[in-house]
């Protein structure tokens, strides 16, 4: 069967795509079936490659820029490498200006964030742990991304990925694993945290207008259609991405 992707575009930016991957069609077998995309989960690295292949070929996109995610705030800028076979650097964020050079974001419960500017000359890609929410990456990736082509926030464009959901981000340890500003987040009935709309105010703290911040409100770990690392433990990734065409 073939892999199953979500298309996503941005209003009025014919120029640039974006796609989710779910689980289904590709290749693949048992806790990695069937669309797995990633090399550093104990996967067969041959059937990764033809997912990554049957992926790049269906987008098409010519080069695969990917990290080695760390749950930190490193960006990295304009690479110029093709990581199809495998990554080279950590970090947790890319941009670049280069048509046809896909950002690839790796997940299976965290959040991927896509960004764009208004002249669609410019993208990024953020990958959001719980972690990244903790130290507010999504404010501080968008800062970068601006920065680095010296774009006004309010002409940012972001889409979150497929991710966890509120109902099922459970912290029994929310005291000592946040700091008490995110308790508006937190619900103490069921101990799960809100990292959908955490996410969309720390974009809007950076100088994201509301009214440009999308979202896909689907579950990773409500959903078998989604690997998800909190449901099962050894699991493979979806990818969120996103390039100029």
């Amino acid at each position: 069967m073939p892999l199953k992707y979500l298309d996503f575009h941005f209003p009025g930016l014919d120029n640039v795509r974006c796609a989710f991957t779910t689980r289904l069609g590709g290749h693949g077998a048992g806790a990695y079936a069937a669309s797995n995309m990633s090399l550093e989960v104990g996967d067969d690295e041959q059937t990764v490659r033809a997912n990554r292949a049957e992926l790049r070929n269906a987008l098409g996109f010519q080069v695969w820029q990917e990290l080695r995610q760390v749950h930190g705030q490193t960006m990295h800028m304009n690479l110029e490498d093709d990581f199809f076979d495998g990554v080279k650097l950590e970090g947790d964020g890319l941009c670049t200006s280069r048509p046809g050079h896909a950002l690839i974001i790796k997940t299976a419960d965290c959040q991927p964030i896509l960004l764009a500017d208004s002249s669609g000359r410019h993208v990024g890609a953020l990958h959001c742990g719980w972690r990244g929410n903790a130290v507010n990456f999504p404010a501080a990736g968008v800062r970068d991304f601006c920065a680095a082509y010296g774009l006004d926030p309010s002409d940012v464009l972001a889409v979150r990925g497929p991710s966890l959901g509120p109902g099922r981000s459970e912290f029994v340890n929310f005291e000592a694993e946040w700091d008490p500003g995110f308790k508006p987040c937190f619900n103490p009935a069921t101990r799960c945290m809100d990292l959908w709309s955490l996410t969309r105010e720390q974009l809007r703290s950076a100088g994201i207008r509301a009214c440009n911040i999308f979202s896909l409100d689907l579950c990773t770990a409500s959903s078998p259609q989604f690997f998800s690392y909190r449901r099962d433990k050894v699991t493979g990734r979806q990818v969120g991405v996103i390039w100029i065409r």
